[in-house]
């Protein structure tokens, strides 16, 4: 078998990037609403028309352009050059690295628990005065 044809044959792609992706044939077939077996069957076809590969394209998170185009050699250099550049010098970086300031985060949960609160709080002084209108009428 040659390189050209193992590179576009469309179920490896697509078993490659669900398994990139942590997922089992199971929850892909799930995500497709059709049966693990058929999973395997698409898995293991060379073509697939482009309706159903658009639809596990987007069960995969991925665009149909990335599934057809997709090569291990190419994410292998995405994740090296991203590797390379992440820290200072080359030098990988071991703690997260957040896109956010995580003390805004933490800031923005505490306010909206104190919000959700104090609704709570005013639903039950809403109950109780509800249930003392009652008690006067009677």
């Amino acid at each position: 078998m040659s390189t050209l044809t193992k590179s576009n044959h469309i179920g490896r792609k697509i078993s490659r990037i669900r398994e990139l992706r942590d997922m089992k044939q199971e929850a892909l077939a799930q995500a497709l609403g059709t049966s693990q077996q058929t999973i395997s069957a698409l898995e293991n076809s060379e073509t697939i028309d482009d309706d159903r590969l658009a639809e596990v394209a987007k069960a995969l998170g991925v665009s149909v352009e990335a599934l057809k185009n997709f090569s291990d050699e190419a994410a292998i250099n995405y994740f090296n050059n991203f590797y390379d550049n992440s820290g200072s010098n080359g030098a990988f970086s071991h703690g997260p690295l957040f896109t956010f300031n995580p003390l805004d985060k933490l800031m923005e949960t505490i306010e909206e628990n104190k919000r959700l609160y104090e609704r709570l709080v005013q639903a039950e002084k809403d109950k109780v005065e509800f249930l003392q209108n009652i008690l006067k009428d009677k």
